[in-house]
Protein backbone atom coordinates (compact mmCIF):
# COMPACT_ATOMS: atom_id res chain seq x y z
CA UNK A 1 0.00 0.00 0.00
CA UNK A 2 1.48 3.41 -0.59
CA UNK A 3 2.34 5.60 1.67
CA UNK A 4 -0.83 8.29 0.70
CA UNK A 5 -2.88 5.99 1.50
CA UNK A 6 -1.59 5.17 4.96
CA UNK A 7 -1.09 8.37 6.44
CA UNK A 8 -4.43 10.59 6.53
CA UNK A 9 -1.65 13.32 5.27
CA UNK A 10 1.62 13.43 3.91
CA UNK A 11 3.44 16.97 3.77
CA UNK A 12 6.05 19.25 4.48
CA UNK A 13 6.28 22.27 6.43
CA UNK A 14 8.31 25.47 5.65
CA UNK A 15 11.19 28.05 7.01
CA UNK A 16 10.14 31.12 8.76
CA UNK A 17 12.45 33.96 7.65
CA UNK A 18 15.52 33.03 9.82
CA UNK A 19 16.74 35.50 12.59
CA UNK A 20 13.25 37.08 12.50
CA UNK A 21 12.32 38.00 16.41
CA UNK A 22 8.97 37.91 15.28
CA UNK A 23 9.17 34.02 14.05
CA UNK A 24 11.71 32.61 16.63
CA UNK A 25 11.97 32.97 20.25
CA UNK A 26 13.90 30.67 23.10
CA UNK A 27 10.90 30.92 25.36
CA UNK A 28 7.25 29.14 25.50
CA UNK A 29 6.95 28.97 21.57
CA UNK A 30 6.44 26.12 19.62
CA UNK A 31 9.38 23.19 18.83
CA UNK A 32 10.56 23.73 15.14
CA UNK A 33 12.39 20.07 13.73
CA UNK A 34 15.43 20.52 11.58
CA UNK A 35 17.09 17.51 10.18
CA UNK A 36 19.88 17.99 12.95
CA UNK A 37 17.20 17.28 15.70
CA UNK A 38 15.95 14.31 14.09
CA UNK A 39 19.98 12.84 13.81
CA UNK A 40 20.68 14.35 17.09
CA UNK A 41 18.02 12.44 19.02
CA UNK A 42 19.17 8.78 20.52
CA UNK A 43 15.68 6.89 20.39
CA UNK A 44 12.47 6.64 17.79
CA UNK A 45 11.04 9.92 19.55
CA UNK A 46 11.78 13.05 18.86
CA UNK A 47 10.61 14.98 22.21
CA UNK A 48 13.03 18.52 21.88
CA UNK A 49 14.39 20.65 19.18
CA UNK A 50 17.14 23.41 18.82
CA UNK A 51 14.71 26.01 17.59
CA UNK A 52 11.61 27.31 18.68
CA UNK A 53 9.05 29.37 16.59
CA UNK A 54 6.52 31.66 17.10
CA UNK A 55 2.41 31.57 16.38
CA UNK A 56 3.10 34.14 14.01
CA UNK A 57 5.56 32.20 12.43
CA UNK A 58 2.67 29.96 11.62
CA UNK A 59 0.39 32.15 10.30
CA UNK A 60 2.66 34.24 8.30
CA UNK A 61 5.34 31.59 6.69
CA UNK A 62 4.74 27.81 5.38
CA UNK A 63 5.60 25.99 8.48
CA UNK A 64 2.53 23.61 10.00
CA UNK A 65 1.78 22.24 13.52
CA UNK A 66 2.29 18.79 13.75
CA UNK A 67 0.30 16.63 16.41
CA UNK A 68 1.70 13.90 18.66
CA UNK A 69 2.69 10.81 16.89
CA UNK A 70 3.58 12.44 13.45
CA UNK A 71 6.42 10.44 11.86
CA UNK A 72 9.00 12.76 10.32
CA UNK A 73 11.21 11.59 7.36
CA UNK A 74 14.47 13.60 6.31
CA UNK A 75 14.69 14.77 2.59
CA UNK A 76 17.41 16.89 2.02
CA UNK A 77 20.83 16.24 2.83
CA UNK A 78 20.90 13.18 5.28
CA UNK A 79 18.05 11.33 3.58
CA UNK A 80 15.47 8.90 5.38
CA UNK A 81 16.07 9.58 8.99
CA UNK A 82 12.92 9.19 10.56
CA UNK A 83 11.46 9.71 14.15
CA UNK A 84 8.16 9.91 16.05
CA UNK A 85 6.90 13.05 17.71
CA UNK A 86 6.79 13.00 20.91
CA UNK A 87 5.07 16.67 21.33
CA UNK A 88 3.12 19.17 18.80
CA UNK A 89 5.99 20.76 16.87
CA UNK A 90 6.36 22.43 13.27
CA UNK A 91 9.05 20.93 10.98
CA UNK A 92 10.47 22.98 8.00
CA UNK A 93 10.55 21.66 4.25
CA UNK A 94 13.15 19.27 4.49
CA UNK A 95 11.02 16.81 6.68
CA UNK A 96 8.42 15.12 5.12
CA UNK A 97 5.42 14.49 7.65
CA UNK A 98 3.07 11.58 7.52
CA UNK A 99 0.13 12.76 10.00
CA UNK A 100 -1.95 9.93 11.59
CA UNK A 101 -3.83 8.29 12.37
CA UNK A 102 -2.25 5.34 10.17
CA UNK A 103 -3.82 2.54 8.41
CA UNK A 104 -1.05 -0.17 9.87
CA UNK A 105 0.26 0.10 13.34
CA UNK A 106 2.40 2.98 13.94
CA UNK A 107 5.47 1.58 15.59
CA UNK A 108 5.33 -0.91 12.45
CA UNK A 109 5.40 1.71 10.19
CA UNK A 110 8.36 3.42 11.55
CA UNK A 111 10.53 0.37 12.02
CA UNK A 112 9.46 -0.06 8.00
CA UNK A 113 10.79 3.10 7.09
CA UNK A 114 13.97 2.80 9.13
CA UNK A 115 14.42 -0.36 7.76
CA UNK A 116 14.11 1.26 3.54
CA UNK A 117 16.31 4.06 4.79
CA UNK A 118 19.12 3.01 2.15
CA UNK A 119 16.21 3.11 -0.59
CA UNK A 120 15.81 6.61 -0.53
CA UNK A 121 19.13 7.12 -1.96
CA UNK A 122 18.65 5.68 -5.65
CA UNK A 123 15.35 8.48 -5.70
CA UNK A 124 18.00 11.34 -4.97
CA UNK A 125 17.93 14.17 -7.54
CA UNK A 126 21.31 14.68 -8.98
CA UNK A 127 22.43 17.81 -7.33
CA UNK A 128 25.25 19.27 -5.56
CA UNK A 129 23.00 18.00 -2.43
CA UNK A 130 21.20 14.52 -2.56
CA UNK A 131 17.62 15.11 -2.00
CA UNK A 132 14.24 12.99 -2.26
CA UNK A 133 10.60 14.78 -2.56
CA UNK A 134 7.31 14.77 -1.07
CA UNK A 135 5.84 12.70 -4.30
CA UNK A 136 8.38 9.99 -3.92
CA UNK A 137 7.36 9.48 -0.54
CA UNK A 138 3.70 9.60 -1.49
CA UNK A 139 4.09 6.94 -3.86
CA UNK A 140 6.68 4.15 -1.45
CA UNK A 141 4.54 1.06 -1.30
CA UNK A 142 4.49 -0.42 1.65
CA UNK A 143 3.98 -4.39 2.65
CA UNK A 144 1.54 -4.92 5.04
CA UNK A 145 1.06 -8.02 7.09
CA UNK A 146 -1.99 -8.25 9.52
CA UNK A 147 -2.77 -6.71 12.30
CA UNK A 148 -1.76 -9.20 14.54
CA UNK A 149 1.65 -9.43 12.83
CA UNK A 150 2.49 -5.85 12.84
CA UNK A 151 2.07 -5.51 16.31
CA UNK A 152 4.01 -8.53 16.88
CA UNK A 153 6.48 -7.39 14.92
CA UNK A 154 6.78 -3.61 16.15
CA UNK A 155 7.27 -5.25 19.54
CA UNK A 156 10.42 -7.73 18.76
CA UNK A 157 12.14 -4.73 17.21
CA UNK A 158 11.24 -2.58 19.83
CA UNK A 159 12.57 -4.42 22.64
CA UNK A 160 15.35 -4.99 20.82
CA UNK A 161 15.68 -0.88 20.11
CA UNK A 162 15.12 -0.33 23.83
CA UNK A 163 18.78 -2.88 24.10
CA UNK A 164 20.73 -0.96 21.67
CA UNK A 165 19.56 2.39 23.74
CA UNK A 166 20.12 1.12 27.25
CA UNK A 167 23.52 -0.30 26.22
CA UNK A 168 24.68 3.07 24.24
CA UNK A 169 23.65 4.75 27.47
CA UNK A 170 25.70 2.55 29.59
CA UNK A 171 28.92 3.03 27.30
CA UNK A 172 28.48 7.07 27.66
CA UNK A 173 27.76 6.35 31.48
CA UNK A 174 31.21 4.74 31.50
CA UNK A 175 33.32 6.38 29.32
CA UNK A 176 32.11 9.89 32.38
CA UNK A 177 33.26 7.73 35.01
CA UNK A 178 36.36 7.18 33.25
CA UNK A 179 37.11 10.94 32.26
CA UNK A 180 36.72 11.40 36.14
CA UNK A 181 38.96 8.49 37.05
CA UNK A 182 41.02 10.07 34.48
CA UNK A 183 41.64 12.96 36.46
CA UNK A 184 42.05 11.73 39.84
CA UNK A 185 44.45 9.39 38.50
CA UNK A 186 46.38 12.33 36.48
CA UNK A 187 46.60 14.41 39.82
CA UNK A 188 46.60 12.21 42.50
CA UNK A 189 48.35 9.13 41.31
CA UNK A 190 48.28 5.29 42.41
CA UNK A 191 50.43 4.71 45.72
CA UNK A 192 52.21 1.20 46.28
CA UNK A 193 49.15 -0.22 47.67
CA UNK A 194 47.40 0.18 44.64
CA UNK A 195 45.39 3.13 46.14
CA UNK A 196 44.62 6.77 45.14
CA UNK A 197 46.56 9.27 47.31
CA UNK A 198 44.02 11.59 49.40
CA UNK A 199 43.80 14.64 47.40
CA UNK A 200 45.60 17.66 48.20
CA UNK A 201 43.16 19.37 50.25
CA UNK A 202 43.03 16.81 52.84
CA UNK A 203 47.14 15.58 52.40
CA UNK A 204 48.76 18.65 51.45
CA UNK A 205 51.63 16.79 52.77
CA UNK A 206 51.64 14.23 49.74
CA UNK A 207 52.37 17.13 47.22
CA UNK A 208 54.34 19.36 46.20
CA UNK A 209 54.58 22.67 43.66
CA UNK A 210 55.11 22.85 40.03
CA UNK A 211 55.08 24.39 36.69
CA UNK A 212 51.59 22.74 36.12
CA UNK A 213 50.05 22.75 39.48
CA UNK A 214 49.98 20.55 42.47
CA UNK A 215 51.51 17.09 42.16
CA UNK A 216 52.35 14.26 44.54
CA UNK A 217 55.87 14.23 45.77
CA UNK A 218 57.45 11.17 44.02
CA UNK A 219 56.40 13.44 40.51
CA UNK A 220 58.80 14.91 38.30
CA UNK A 221 57.78 17.27 35.18
CA UNK A 222 59.40 16.73 31.75
CA UNK A 223 59.05 17.82 28.20
CA UNK A 224 58.17 15.65 25.67
CA UNK A 225 60.99 16.67 23.39
CA UNK A 226 63.32 15.37 26.52
CA UNK A 227 61.91 11.63 26.96
CA UNK A 228 60.89 10.59 23.34
CA UNK A 229 62.12 11.14 19.98
CA UNK A 230 58.93 13.05 18.00
CA UNK A 231 59.36 12.71 13.77
CA UNK A 232 56.91 14.03 11.39
CA UNK A 233 55.90 11.43 8.46
CA UNK A 234 56.28 11.51 4.59
CA UNK A 235 54.86 14.65 2.08
CA UNK A 236 52.24 13.29 -0.43
CA UNK A 237 52.32 14.46 -3.68
CA UNK A 238 55.84 13.45 -4.19
CA UNK A 239 56.43 11.15 -7.84
CA UNK A 240 58.97 8.56 -7.61
CA UNK A 241 59.41 5.23 -9.95
CA UNK A 242 62.13 3.34 -10.45
CA UNK A 243 63.33 0.08 -8.99
CA UNK A 244 63.85 2.28 -6.07
CA UNK A 245 60.29 2.96 -5.36
CA UNK A 246 57.81 1.07 -2.93
CA UNK A 247 54.44 1.47 -2.42
CA UNK A 248 53.41 0.90 1.14
CA UNK A 249 50.27 1.98 3.39
CA UNK A 250 50.53 4.84 5.73
CA UNK A 251 47.98 6.43 8.51
CA UNK A 252 46.95 9.96 7.40
CA UNK A 253 44.61 11.99 10.42
CA UNK A 254 41.36 10.37 9.14
CA UNK A 255 43.09 7.00 11.04
CA UNK A 256 44.26 8.38 14.30
CA UNK A 257 41.01 8.67 16.41
CA UNK A 258 40.73 9.53 19.91
CA UNK A 259 42.28 6.64 21.68
CA UNK A 260 42.40 3.92 18.62
CA UNK A 261 42.86 3.86 15.00
CA UNK A 262 40.82 3.50 12.24
CA UNK A 263 41.56 1.07 9.49
CA UNK A 264 38.50 1.13 7.63
CA UNK A 265 40.37 2.75 5.04
CA UNK A 266 43.84 2.61 4.50
CA UNK A 267 45.35 4.79 1.62
CA UNK A 268 48.75 3.89 0.06
CA UNK A 269 51.86 5.79 -0.52
CA UNK A 270 55.04 5.65 -3.29
CA UNK A 271 58.65 5.97 -0.98
CA UNK A 272 62.15 5.02 -1.54
CA UNK A 273 62.67 2.21 -0.16
CA UNK A 274 65.75 3.98 1.72
CA UNK A 275 63.12 6.20 3.54
CA UNK A 276 61.31 3.15 5.18
CA UNK A 277 62.92 3.13 8.57
CA UNK A 278 62.91 7.09 8.35
CA UNK A 279 59.22 6.52 8.02
CA UNK A 280 58.02 3.53 9.54
CA UNK A 281 55.74 2.99 12.63
CA UNK A 282 57.06 0.50 15.36
CA UNK A 283 54.48 -1.34 17.82
CA UNK A 284 54.42 1.33 21.07
CA UNK A 285 54.54 4.74 19.05
CA UNK A 286 52.25 7.11 20.46
CA UNK A 287 50.50 8.86 16.72
CA UNK A 288 49.37 12.79 17.62
CA UNK A 289 47.91 14.38 14.99
CA UNK A 290 49.41 17.83 13.94
CA UNK A 291 45.83 19.33 13.47
CA UNK A 292 42.57 20.00 11.81
CA UNK A 293 39.54 20.88 13.19
CA UNK A 294 39.83 21.22 17.43
CA UNK A 295 38.73 18.05 18.29
CA UNK A 296 41.90 16.60 16.29
CA UNK A 297 44.10 18.65 17.14
CA UNK A 298 47.00 16.41 19.64
CA UNK A 299 44.64 13.05 19.16
CA UNK A 300 46.66 10.35 19.28
CA UNK A 301 46.64 6.71 20.14
CA UNK A 302 49.18 3.71 20.63
CA UNK A 303 49.99 2.23 17.38
CA UNK A 304 50.15 -1.88 18.37
CA UNK A 305 51.79 -2.71 14.55
CA UNK A 306 48.28 -3.86 13.02
CA UNK A 307 49.81 -3.64 9.64
CA UNK A 308 53.07 -3.68 9.56
CA UNK A 309 55.01 -2.28 7.57
CA UNK A 310 53.35 1.07 7.69
CA UNK A 311 54.18 4.39 7.47
CA UNK A 312 52.75 7.85 8.30
CA UNK A 313 51.84 11.05 6.97
CA UNK A 314 53.40 13.97 7.36
CA UNK A 315 50.03 15.55 9.64
CA UNK A 316 51.16 12.73 11.86
CA UNK A 317 53.44 12.86 14.20
CA UNK A 318 54.80 9.75 15.58
CA UNK A 319 56.49 10.11 18.86
CA UNK A 320 58.50 7.19 20.01
CA UNK A 321 58.89 7.00 24.43
CA UNK A 322 62.29 6.20 26.17
CA UNK A 323 60.51 3.47 28.06
CA UNK A 324 63.05 3.71 30.81
CA UNK A 325 61.18 7.20 31.49
CA UNK A 326 57.61 7.15 29.76
CA UNK A 327 55.28 4.50 29.26
CA UNK A 328 53.81 5.79 25.94
CA UNK A 329 50.03 4.08 26.88
CA UNK A 330 50.40 6.54 29.69
CA UNK A 331 51.90 9.45 27.30
CA UNK A 332 48.20 8.58 25.33
CA UNK A 333 46.66 8.86 28.04
CA UNK A 334 48.03 12.57 29.43
CA UNK A 335 47.15 13.85 26.21
CA UNK A 336 43.77 13.08 26.21
CA UNK A 337 43.46 14.49 29.29
CA UNK A 338 41.76 18.01 29.81
CA UNK A 339 45.38 18.92 30.89
CA UNK A 340 46.69 17.88 27.88
CA UNK A 341 44.40 18.97 25.37
CA UNK A 342 44.12 22.20 27.32
CA UNK A 343 47.94 22.55 26.25
CA UNK A 344 47.19 22.04 22.43
CA UNK A 345 44.80 24.51 22.28
CA UNK A 346 46.82 26.87 24.01
CA UNK A 347 49.94 26.20 22.27
CA UNK A 348 48.45 25.89 18.77
CA UNK A 349 48.24 27.93 15.85
CA UNK A 350 44.82 29.39 15.24
CA UNK A 351 42.59 30.04 12.25
CA UNK A 352 38.67 29.57 12.02
CA UNK A 353 37.56 26.38 13.05
CA UNK A 354 41.15 25.27 12.73
CA UNK A 355 44.91 24.56 14.56
CA UNK A 356 48.01 23.35 14.62
CA UNK A 357 50.98 21.99 16.26
CA UNK A 358 54.39 21.70 15.19
CA UNK A 359 57.05 19.34 16.48
CA UNK A 360 58.63 22.01 18.30
CA UNK A 361 55.04 22.97 20.56
CA UNK A 362 55.09 19.59 20.62
CA UNK A 363 58.72 18.88 22.02
CA UNK A 364 57.69 21.73 24.91
CA UNK A 365 55.06 19.28 25.92
CA UNK A 366 54.83 19.25 29.64
CA UNK A 367 53.96 15.98 31.11
CA UNK A 368 53.84 14.88 35.14
CA UNK A 369 56.03 11.59 35.29
CA UNK A 370 55.50 9.63 37.88
CA UNK A 371 57.90 6.35 38.20
CA UNK A 372 57.19 3.36 35.80
CA UNK A 373 55.82 1.72 38.45
CA UNK A 374 53.15 4.12 39.24
CA UNK A 375 52.68 4.83 35.71
CA UNK A 376 51.97 0.90 34.91
CA UNK A 377 49.99 0.84 37.51
CA UNK A 378 47.81 4.18 36.57
CA UNK A 379 47.42 2.61 32.96
CA UNK A 380 46.03 -0.67 35.28
CA UNK A 381 43.11 0.97 36.77
CA UNK A 382 42.34 2.98 33.51
CA UNK A 383 42.06 -0.49 31.22
CA UNK A 384 39.74 -1.78 33.93
CA UNK A 385 37.67 0.56 32.36
CA UNK A 386 38.67 0.51 29.02
CA UNK A 387 38.01 -3.03 29.39
CA UNK A 388 34.43 -2.34 30.51
CA UNK A 389 33.81 -0.15 27.68
CA UNK A 390 34.94 -2.75 24.84
CA UNK A 391 32.86 -5.44 26.75
CA UNK A 392 29.57 -3.03 26.15
CA UNK A 393 30.56 -1.81 22.25
CA UNK A 394 30.63 -5.53 21.57
CA UNK A 395 27.77 -6.30 22.89
CA UNK A 396 26.34 -3.11 21.00
CA UNK A 397 27.76 -3.89 17.66
CA UNK A 398 25.93 -7.51 18.43
CA UNK A 399 22.42 -6.38 18.99
CA UNK A 400 22.85 -3.59 16.21
CA UNK A 401 23.87 -6.81 13.79
CA UNK A 402 21.16 -9.10 15.24
CA UNK A 403 18.25 -6.46 14.57
CA UNK A 404 19.32 -5.60 11.10
CA UNK A 405 18.88 -8.89 10.09
CA UNK A 406 15.67 -9.49 12.22
CA UNK A 407 14.18 -6.37 10.01
CA UNK A 408 15.48 -7.90 6.70
CA UNK A 409 13.27 -11.57 7.61
CA UNK A 410 10.63 -9.61 9.49
CA UNK A 411 9.72 -6.95 7.42
CA UNK A 412 10.35 -8.62 3.97
CA UNK A 413 8.45 -11.76 5.74
CA UNK A 414 10.94 -13.76 5.07
CA UNK A 415 10.41 -14.94 8.58
CA UNK A 416 6.71 -14.67 9.91
CA UNK A 417 6.05 -14.46 13.30
CA UNK A 418 2.59 -15.99 13.29
CA UNK A 419 3.53 -18.84 15.30
CA UNK A 420 4.73 -16.87 18.17
CA UNK A 421 1.45 -15.32 17.68
CA UNK A 422 -0.44 -18.87 17.92
CA UNK A 423 1.44 -19.31 21.57
CA UNK A 424 0.06 -16.34 22.69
Amino acid sequence: MPLADIARHVTSGGTPTSGSPRYYTEHNGIPFAKTEDLTRARSKYLEQCELQITASALKESAAKRYPIGTILVSMYGTIGATKVTACELAANQALCALIPPFSCHPDYLYHHLEYIRPDWVRFSGQTTQANINGATVRARRIPLPNASEQRKIAQILDTLATAIRETDAIIDKLKLVKQGLLHDLLTRGVDENGELRLPPSEAPHLYKESPLGWIPNEWGVLNLGDVAAINSGVTLGRSLTGHGAIELPYLRVANVQDGYVDLSDIKTVVVLRDEIERFALADGDVLMNEGGDYDKLGRGTVWRAQINPCLHQNHVFRVRCNREVLVPDYLAAYSASPRGKAFFVLSSKQSTNLASINSTQLKAFPIECPSLPEQYRIMEKLDSVDGRVSSEQSELQKLRAFKSALMDDLLTGRVRVTPLLEQQ
